[in-house]
């Protein structure tokens, strides 16, 4: 079937869009989007790929589940639109690569005057990282409301195709759902990095703050004689 997504991933994607369970899959995700609000906005729903050609992918961070408050999900995993307040995870998240290597996101300012981080992770996608949510739809304030429909079968084969395909990838493997997924990555090719996630209730209890996961990450690229990325 005919699927509006950069015509990179289509070529190496073909053979999962005209399977059954795709079909299906985008059958409920139209009657969903139909019926109510939904997350991302449509055009959205494969910003990730449309971001970040196959060609590109330099980093694989792995979420579970858009955000499903209104204006928060753009189609890349812990981004929000600019301009959105950060949610708690992706506080944690700036907080240990400020740690981590120095750096803090743009600056802007709030409609209140108040000074407020960027939490547009649009910057890292134009740069090599593939943000990629397991489930890439969501029916608004219900969470996992679009799980267990077909997106997770989809995403799995696009981290098998990544492993298989793209030369030299790090994956950042955050929580225990996201290190489930180790088992599709060739570990010979391709740099596996794991934690804990970076939620208040995980990141608390320790293993988050201190992972280095960032500056690791430059590192092994540099390794490769790829540029390294500017988080």
């Amino acid at each position: 079937m005919n699927v509006k997504i950069n015509p990179s991933w289509e070529k190496i994607l073909k053979s999962e869009f005209d399977k059954e369970y795709f079909v299906r899959l985008t059958q409920f995700v139209k009657a969903e989007y139909s019926k109510g609000v939904c997350y991302p906005p449509g055009p959205e729903i494969f910003n990730a790929f449309d971001l970040c050609s196959p060609e590109n992918v330099k980093v694989v961070i792995l979420g579970q589940d858009p955000y499903h408050g209104p204006g928060q999900a753009e189609g890349l995993c812990f981004s929000v639109k600019t301009g959105i307040p950060l949610p708690p995870s992706l506080v944690n998240i700036f907080k240990e690569i400020k740690d981590d290597i120095g750096t803090i996101p743009p600056i802007l300012k709030g409609e209140n005057g108040k000074s407020m981080y960027d939490g547009s992770l649009r910057r890292w996608a134009e740069q090599g990282v593939f943000l990629l949510n397991a489930t890439l739809t969501v029916r608004e304030h219900l969470a996992g409301s679009h799980q267990k429909q077909g997106w997770e079968t989809f995403t799995d084969a696009v981290i098998s195709a990544i492993s298989q395909h793209c030369p030299h990838v790090v994956f950042l493997l955050w929580g225990g759902y996201a290190r489930s997924k180790a088992k599709l990555i060739d570990r010979t090719r391709h740099l596996v990095l794991e934690s804990v996630h970076p939620s208040p209730l995980s990141a608390n209890r320790g293993g988050w703050f201190g992972n280095h996961q960032f500056s690791r990450c430059n590192f092994w690229l540099q390794e490769q004689g790829l540029t390294p990325i500017a988080w």
